[in-house]
């Protein structure tokens, strides 16, 4: 999902407070049109010379999974011309957020549904002009404000493949999510433009939320081909859309885009898609992860801010939210958390352990600091409001969350059950129990108590830690004491301890999801020891505190 940006130019979450009420949750499995998997868009769309009114025809292909009379389109306020279903012309019902189409007697049939439509979007298209008189689109889509201009099943557990036509004036570049099939002037008409159309298409099935077009005067720098040989399309081939007036800026952070495809290649499966696009935009985050497109704020291009972090993160969410995509909303962790421990990778990988250690620090911080972690689990069926779900939990706790399970079955079962994981689920949908699965059959234990602590509840682990040298045993004895803000937390914690000569010594204790715990270190020491640090790597999500 999308990475945050500081100065929010729409006002996404005012946005999202209004829609929470509007838009029903739940997915397919939920109740979210049942019995219904749109299998492909064909979308064409006249963009204007001027203005933001658009004219739009989609034609879907409908597979029935159950026996339903009647297809619910998501489509807010634009006004609907014609329906046909198969070809023949259908009357169809309409109200402020949906377009209903009854459908033909039968079930586990295939049909073809044209929706012709059009009208000025209030959100999802963002047209608008800039300061520099230039006029521009580009797709929004998250959570699901592609409804407001693409007639759809607006859901991640709805996946489909997607083809878009663009006639657009000559003087744009029309970019869009996957390959680029066609580029042709059109003749002018008397006293008109003249106009160019474009023909994108997706292979691979995606959320709709990531079904997204750009049209502004862009200029492009290529960044090369890379991961050749892990991507499922061979080469990966890289570009960067700018406005001109930023060409001082590149190549900048995006130097290093090359070798973050490249690891992420190596360390999940091939990349899933096309191409991989990045684009100076529109968009209302910091940085949306659309397949084959990732979209970043304007701003953060006219600052010369945007870093090499936010273009890991969007990155790592072609494998993770684009390619294998959460089922439902409430398990949108599965996205960014993912995102940002990967991001969080590349920081290891590229400027070392320290860094590394530095970052997960941070958003350990950032986690204990956030009353969102304090109240609401990771895994929040209850949140109707999906921009909320943009949060500490979804972020921060969930990339903590797969740091934990690193460690706690060490690096060939996590990345290894990643590695299966991605392969089972790419262009399809996930939950978080698919994940728990395939990582207990990589380490071969229970991970069942490990997501229901981490997952399913608010919180972190808070200890109060304190060490005694026993002289006549010569040992270490340590107490452990979790407060009762939360339930107590069962977790390895590795104790440091440096002997009076110096010498560093660690030892893994099990924690046990009790409030008090006494243990002996089985370490012979012949005096008091130096120091004793508890979690000297920052592998755990706890507060410490000395008593």
């Amino acid at each position: 999902m999308p990475a945050a940006l500081a100065v929010v130019s729409l006002g996404s979450a005012s946005v999202g407070a209004a829609q929470s009420n509007l838009y029903p949750s739940g997915g397919r499995a939920g109740g979210y049109r049942p019995g219904i998997d749109v299998v492909n868009y064909d979308l064409s769309i006249d963009l204007p010379d001027s203005g933001a009114t658009f004219e739009g025809r989609a034609v879907l292909t409908v597979r029935r999974t159950a026996r339903v009379d009647t297809l619910v389109l998501d489509l807010i306020a634009l006004r609907v011309d014609s329906v046909l279903v198969n070809g023949r012309a259908t009357p169809f019902g309409r109200d402020q957020a949906t377009v209903r189409v009854p459908l033909p007697a039968g079930s586990g049939d295939e049909l073809t549904v044209a929706v012709r439509y059009g009208g000025r979007p209030a959100n999802g298209l963002i047209i608008r002009t800039d300061s520099l008189g230039r006029w521009s689109a580009f797709g929004d889509n998250w959570p699901n404000n592609a409804r407001h201009w693409i007639p759809s099943i607006d859901h991640p557990g709805d996946k489909a493949t997607v083809s878009f036509t663009v006639r657009a004036p000559s003087t744009l570049r029309v970019i869009a999510i996957g390959d680029l099939l066609e580029e042709t002037p059109l003749a002018a008409k008397r006293g008109e433009r003249e106009r160019t159309l474009t023909r994108w298409r997706e292979t691979k099935p995606v959320p709709v939320y990531v079904m997204v077009i750009a049209a502004a005067p862009l200029a492009t720098y290529e960044l090369g081909r890379t991961a050749c040989g892990r991507a499922e399309f061979g080469c990966v081939a890289q570009s960067v859309y700018y406005f001109a007036e930023e060409r001082a800026f590149l190549p900048g952070p995006f130097a290093q885009a090359p070798g973050i495809v490249d690891f992420f290649s190596t360390l999940v499966g091939p990349f899933p898609y096309e191409k991989l696009a990045h684009l100076q935009s529109s968009t209302s985050f910091g940085g949306m992860e659309n397949s084959s497109a990732i979209f970043y704020a304007d701003l953060l291009f006219k600052k010369h801010t945007l870093g090499p972090g936010l273009i890991a993160h969007e990155t790592a969410h072609q494998w993770f939210g684009d390619a294998v995509t959460e089922r439902e909303w409430s398990d949108v962790w599965l996205s960014e958390g993912f995102a940002t421990y990967f991001a969080a990778l590349w920081t290891q990988r590229s400027l070392g352990d320290s860094a590394f250690r530095s970052e997960m620090a941070r958003t350990r911080g950032e986690v204990v600091a956030s009353p969102v972690s304090v109240a609401r689990a990771i895994v929040d069926t209850a949140e109707t409001n999906y921009n909320k779900l943009l949060n500490t939990n979804s972020y921060q706790k969930g990339g903590w969350t797969l740091h934990m399970l690193r460690r706690l079955i060490g690096d060939s079962a996590f990345f290894g059950g990643i590695r299966t994981y991605y392969a089972k689920y790419h262009h399809a949908n996930a939950m978080t129990d698919d994940l728990r699965r395939e990582l207990e059959r990589s380490s071969g234990g229970d991970l069942g108590w490990f997501f229901d602590q981490w997952l399913r509840r608010p919180g972190f682990a808070e200890l109060t830690t304190s060490w005694r040298y026993a002289a006549a045993e010569r040992r270490v004895i340590l107490e452990i004491r979790q407060s009762s803000r939360f339930a107590p937390y069962r977790l390895p914690l590795v104790v440091e301890v440096v002997d009076a000569g110096g010498v560093a010594r660690r030892v893994t204790v099990q924690v046990t999801a009790t409030a008090t715990q006494r243990v002996t270190l089985p370490l012979d020491l012949t005096a008091a020891p130096r120091s004793v640090t508890f979690d000297p790597d920052v592998d755990l999500l706890a507060v410490f505190a000395a008593r």
